[in-house]
């Protein structure tokens, strides 16, 4: 009981140690149970013990427990080095080739491993190397030791392996002998922290709140398109990496997230939408989307009224044909000069009554004449003028002239020609064509002129 009790002291101490350290990196923990053999023959320069490595592998000499009776603890530091504590428990019923009557065994044990495996780059099997010191008793006997161990771990996972160990243990005390001591035991890696549960540790998650793939260092992929969240233009919709993980339902090029049509084939100059007559409108907003026509029309042609090759929207007569030269109006035909001085020379010969607007008998036949030639010129507009001689006051003689140019006009107007194509003026006295001296020269002056009129 007195020798289970150091050996509980030297497992408190183990604990006390591994609760003072940081778990900052990835499993930095390792603890093993097992077994251990304790074998002094081999390192025995005298009788009974045997010859120096006689016999290493000649498990005659072993002495064992029936149970558990080592644990270790082991803590990585970096760079392939890892600090441990052994505590050991073992029964010596052999010591060389000598018998003995079952002297109690207990050891601590400090040690600092270095991994091959880490420098081998081997992940499976670990070979490892150690050095340290400890202190060991035999029944009440103790002494210190110099160790020097080889171990393998074979892991059988990230956390799971077994663990084989052989030290050789140098007493300074000559009355404890020189030994080895063999350990077999399943080992545990643990301390590694991850925070979203997704088996990478934090320190190599770059997502360590969100539950990732290791593929992508730990963070997520929640379409399952291969492109992870953080690249993904499109997180929760599977799709092509060459849309940024956007999806192209359509297959016209154009992926759904810039795609204005995403379920009908398009074209990407109209961000993914048909164009059925090609005039370069979706057919969204097209209004004739099976007729070709510009976008300022809504897609549709512009529509020519008349059928005169001017478009509506470029013609000032849409409902009347023209010619392009004239906005898509009708060229206006004016009177020749010839038939100018014909009707100048009708409007002269109207006669009427003195000193009155009223027409003389048989001049009805000069209007009808006057008439039927501005009938043949509908777009041409004329002005009819009124002048008199110089007889009589003046302004009776304007009043005269308005009077009779007018007269003139309704006369026309009630014969079929539009007012709107008709003016009247009077001139009175004020524009003689002869002298007002001689009885010709006044009848001369007395007229009424029908001019073409400025277009």
């Amino acid at each position: 009981m007195k020798n289970l009790s150091r050996l509980m002291f030297a497992l408190l101490l183990v604990i006390g140690f591994s609760n003072v350290n940081a778990q900052d990196e990835n499993n930095p923990w390792q603890i093993s149970v097992g077994f251990n053999a304790v074998d002094f023959y081999p390192v025995g320069d005298n009788a009974p013990l045997g010859g120096t490595f006689e016999k290493f592998f000649d498990t005659d000499h072993y002495n064992m427990l029936p149970t558990l009776s080592t644990i270790s603890i082991s803590k990585y530091l970096g760079d392939g080095f890892s600090l441990g504590f052994i505590g050991s428990l073992n029964k010596i019923n052999s010591f060389g080739d000598s018998d003995v009557n079952g002297l109690a065994y207990y050891g601590t044990d400090g040690i600092i491993k270095y991994s091959l495996g880490e420098a081998l780059n081997w992940k499976t099997l670990e070979p490892y190397l150690a050095v340290g010191g400890g202190y060991t008793w035999i029944d009440d006997v103790g002494a210190g030791t110099a160790n020097g161990s080889f171990g393998l771990n074979y892991w059988f996972n990230d956390n799971i392996g077994a663990t084989l160990q052989s030290s050789y243990k140098h007493s300074f005390e000559d009355y404890l002998a020189k030994h080895f001591q063999h350990s077999l035991g399943l080992s545990i890696k643990f301390g590694g922290k991850d925070t979203d549960g997704d088996g990478i540790y934090d320190k190599n998650d770059a997502c360590p709140e969100v539950p990732g793939l290791e593929a992508f260092n730990g963070c997520p992929d929640s379409d399952g398109d291969g492109i992870e969240d953080s690249k993904d233009t499109c997180p929760n919709e599977a799709g092509l990496a060459e849309f940024n993980g956007c999806p192209d339902s359509d297959g016209d090029g154009v992926s759904d997230n810039n795609d204005n049509c995403p379920n009908v084939a398009g074209l990407k100059s109209l961000a993914g939408c048909p164009d059925a007559d090609a005039d370069g409108v979706a057919d969204k907003d097209d209004r004739c989307p099976n007729e070709a026509g510009p976008a300022a029309n809504n897609g549709c042609p512009w529509p020519d009224t008349d059928g005169d090759g001017v478009l509506d929207k470029d013609d000032q007569c849409p409902n009347e044909a023209g010619t392009a030269a004239n906005n898509g109006c009708p060229e206006i035909v004016v009177p020749t000069v010839e038939v100018q001085n014909q009707l100048t020379e009708y409007a002269r010969t109207i006669n009427f009554n003195t000193g009155k607007s009223s027409f003389k008998s048989g001049t009805e036949e000069t209007l009808q004449a006057i008439a039927a030639i501005l009938k043949e010129y509908p777009k041409a507009n004329f002005t009819i003028e009124g002048h008199t001689d110089s007889t009589g006051g003046k302004a009776l003689n304007q009043r005269l002239s308005e009077a009779r140019a007018n007269a003139v006009m309704d006369y026309l107007v009630n014969n079929g020609i539009s007012a709107a194509r008709l003016s009247a003026k009077g001139f009175g006295p004020d524009m003689p064509i002869d002298s007002n001296r001689t009885r010709s020269g006044r009848a001369a002056n007395r007229r009424v002129e029908v001019k073409l009129a400025d277009m």
